[in-house]
């Protein structure tokens, strides 16, 4: 192994694209994995990356502005779907990564309510009965005005887990196997020589060999300096609802308001007996941190009525939470997952849009085999090089 701060060995390209005769980027070719890795941002994309660095035996710090799992891996559905990313960049992706969350749920040891479930499509109004009837067996608890029109998903390809405690068992587990987190905000990426070095916390210099960059829609403002393609916040509202012993069913929308407008609401009862709702946009712009993010009661209350109009149990369950997050895209709708441009040792994980909770196993185990190993073998990481996307400005 190398000694910390001394150059690399640099292998000659054959290609003529960068990559040496081995196949790996020549711009940070590694012949020894990293001793020391600095994760920024504990959502769940971070929280993988930590977690399967960590079990590969490398010394991992966590940074994370607030608390873990503060923004959208705190507010999000949690639904995970085996195939409909298929026909798409991120079909092997989403199939590597479904397998690897029921691995995880029996290698975590800890419960963070996995399970299997069957998904429906149904359609509903706010005022009277979608035409029609059902048009494949509706189960007993969607009793209410709705119409249940398709199955989706059955408990071979579709299934959940809660994303907050999800994330908080992955970043439990990297500690038990070494890694630390630490509280506080980034203010830069520490550059020597064009490599990250480290970056800086309430004017403190984390030391590190490699650094990854996995903020979510905040990973470009928040990366100090470093060139990054342009990451944006898609905002969207959720309602949480106590109705417990409903059966393990995923629910997708198609929901007029009585004002005509168009909305699709999902359905997701937990195994904890809360039941978590989505499916409200809002154009509002990205805040200069979580803390910021603002909540519409109305916007929740629109929610909570189209539950209503499915089941009965859901028109009388109280609301417990009110909650808005913004999820990270790209320009192009792709993730970025991989080196970042113009900086050695330097990687950035971000703009998973809505399928974050689905495809961060599989993105934080091929990120950590491209930093220790120089590629990735669970999949192709080519579709998702951020070095595809213009850079944007930086700050």
């Amino acid at each position: 192994m190398r000694a910390f701060g001394a150059p690399p060995r640099v292998w000659a390209s054959s290609s003529g694209d960068g990559r040496d005769a081995r196949g790996v980027d020549a711009r940070s070719p590694r012949v020894t994995p990293p001793r020391r890795v600095v994760v920024c941002g504990a959502g769940v994309v971070g929280a993988c990356t930590a977690y399967f660095l960590a079990e590969r035996g490398v010394a991992v710090t966590l940074v994370e502005r607030v608390a873990v799992a503060c923004a959208a891996s705190g507010k999000s559905g949690g639904f995970l779907a085996l195939d409909w990313c298929d026909g798409t960049p991120l079909g092997p992706l989403a199939r590597a990564s479904f397998a690897l969350h029921a691995r995880l749920a029996k290698e975590l040891g800890a419960d963070y309510g996995y399970r299997r479930m069957d998904t429906l499509m149904l359609a509903a109004r706010e005022r009277g009965t979608a035409p029609g009837g059902h048009r494949v067996p509706a189960p007993a608890w969607l009793d209410g005005a709705g119409i249940v029109t398709a199955e989706l998903g059955s408990t071979e390809t579709t299934a959940q887990v809660h994303p907050a405690r999800f994330t908080r068992a992955l970043v439990d587990a990297a500690r038990a196997r070494g890694a630390a987190l630490r509280i506080g905000a980034v203010e830069g990426v520490v550059d020597r020589g064009g490599a990250a070095r480290g970056v800086r916390v309430a004017g403190e210099t984390i030391e590190a060999d490699a650094v990854v960059l996995a903020m979510g829609p905040w990973t470009a403002r928040a990366a100090g300096g470093v060139a990054l393609p342009n990451v944006h916040g898609l905002k969207g509202f959720s309602v949480t609802l106590t109705a417990p012993d409903l059966p393990a069913h995923a629910l997708f929308v198609d929901y007029r308001t009585a004002e005509g407008r168009h909305l699709e609401p999902e359905i997701f009862p937990r195994p904890d007996g809360q039941v978590y709702v989505c499916g409200m946009a809002d154009p509002a712009p990205l805040p200069d941190s979580p803390e910021g993010v603002e909540v519409s009661e109305a916007a929740c209350d629109v929610l909570a009525r189209a539950a209503g109009r499915v089941s009965t149990a859901l028109a009388a369950s109280p609301i417990v939470g009110r909650n808005a997050c913004y999820r990270p895209v790209t320009d192009d709708g792709v993730p970025m997952i991989g080196r970042v441009p113009r900086m050695a040792d330097a990687y950035v994980a971000t703009g998973h849009g809505p399928w974050g909770m689905l495809n961060a196993p599989a993105t934080g185990l091929a990120l950590a085999e491209l930093i220790t190993d120089g590629a990735a073998a669970l999949v192709d990481l080519s579709p998702f090089d951020p070095a595809r996307l213009p850079l944007g400005s930086t700050r």
